[in-house]
């Protein structure tokens, strides 16, 4: 079940980022249309999305990175 992220839970989760990455260019934004999730920017480039859900009262984050095939070394084409 979809549950709604709060200002604090994108702070808490920013700093876990940039603590586990060691990179503090690592930023959350709240997204317009969606209020279950937060966009994740690095350097100022769109990377992927972090999904809350909330299971028989627990709470987990999702993170989600599409990855395109052109976009990876040695990409053809």
């Amino acid at each position: 079940m979809a549950a709604t992220i709060d200002p604090a839970e994108v702070s808490r989760l920013q700093s876990y980022l940039q603590d586990k990455f060691g990179h503090n260019g690592i930023a959350l934004k709240m997204r317009e249309k969606a209020n279950d999730s937060v966009e994740v920017i690095l350097n100022g480039e769109f990377i992927g999305v972090i999904y809350k859900d909330e299971d028989e009262g627990e709470i987990s984050f999702d993170f989600n990175m599409a990855i395109l095939e052109m976009d990876l070394p040695g990409a053809v084409g």
